[in-house]
């Protein structure tokens, strides 16, 4: 982190179950973001599609937005423009040059309301286990960019979305970043068994914080997601943790603890493999 960051700063994780109704999830976003920064947030991070969910993933398309215009993202810039905060949008679909196909991605926009930051999602999910059954690739355009640190006065931030959190060499390739985030809508049955371990070896592997904030309950499309927003520090250790229903944490972090960490086990300087391709190592 930068010498002018604060030793100590709040912030805050949203969940929410959202809905097919875009306007309804806006206010709620903006309720919850409201009370983060009353709560004394600085950085405010919102979950995956906050925006909006569908029967179906195709549905997206009708809200996708060409990148630097559209209501959800006039609707972020203002909220951050509006608290002074740092706001983590989430994800939303911007258009690609796909038909019938988008991407999903994540904006970081600073307290003058500027977009200083966009990720979008390069491991897409898909899973398949009785009735139960994803396949995100149908609607969405794989992102081409990555890592995607943002430099803020708080320290460096990684971004990931939600599937990404399996792949740990996309976060080790980012560095020493300060703090990870990771908006998500974790299905129930993945969530319960493997979100939380995750979470934890992302942080403890990267000695840094990690910021998890999830969708969360049963949605009107019938899917049910795990939940479960958190914050977690860089030994591991949950701070903070909002298990079902729309809500949101908020907790301080502290730049020496993750100072102190590094330097009673530099994991990070210790590391004697790069990273390889599968090609590189059969």
């Amino acid at each position: 982190m930068s010498q002018h960051t604060p030793s100590s700063f709040a912030v805050a994780a949203i969940q929410m179950v959202s809905s097919a109704d875009l306007m309804d999830n806006l206010q709620q976003a903006h309720y919850w973001i409201k009370q983060a920064v009353q709560a004394g947030a600085k950085i405010v991070a919102l979950p995956e599609y906050f925006c909006f969910l569908g029967l179906r993933d195709q549905d997206k398309n009708a809200y996708a937005e060409d990148f630097g215009s559209g209501p959800i993202q006039q609707f972020l810039a203002q909220a951050a423009k509006q608290h002074g905060i740092y706001l983590i949008g989430g994800t939303l679909p911007l258009r690609s040059e796909e038909a019938g196909r988008f991407y999903n991605s994540c904006l970081v926009y600073d307290p003058a309301g500027q977009c200083i930051g966009r990720y979008d999602k390069i491991h897409l999910f898909s899973f398949r286990r009785g009735e139960e059954s994803y396949d995100e690739a149908k609607a969405i355009v794989p992102g081409e960019i990555a890592p995607t640190v943002i430099p803020t006065p708080y320290g460096n931030i990684g971004l990931g979305i939600c599937y990404d959190l399996r792949f740990p060499e996309l976060f080790r390739a980012m560095g020493a970043i300060d703090m990870l985030v990771l908006p998500s809508a974790f299905t129930y049955t993945t969530g319960q068994a493997h979100w939380d371990i995750l979470l934890r070896a992302r942080a403890i592997e990267n000695q840094c914080y990690v910021l998890a904030p999830a969708q969360g309950g049963r949605h009107q499309n019938g899917r049910r997601t795990w939940g479960h927003t958190m914050l977690i520090d860089p030994w591991g250790e949950k701070l903070g943790v909002w298990e079902t229903e729309a809500g949101f944490i908020c907790h301080s972090i502290n730049r020496e603890r993750i100072q102190e960490i590094r330097q009673n086990l530099p994991a990070l300087q210790h590391r004697q493999v790069a990273l390889l391709k599968e090609k590189d190592i059969t």
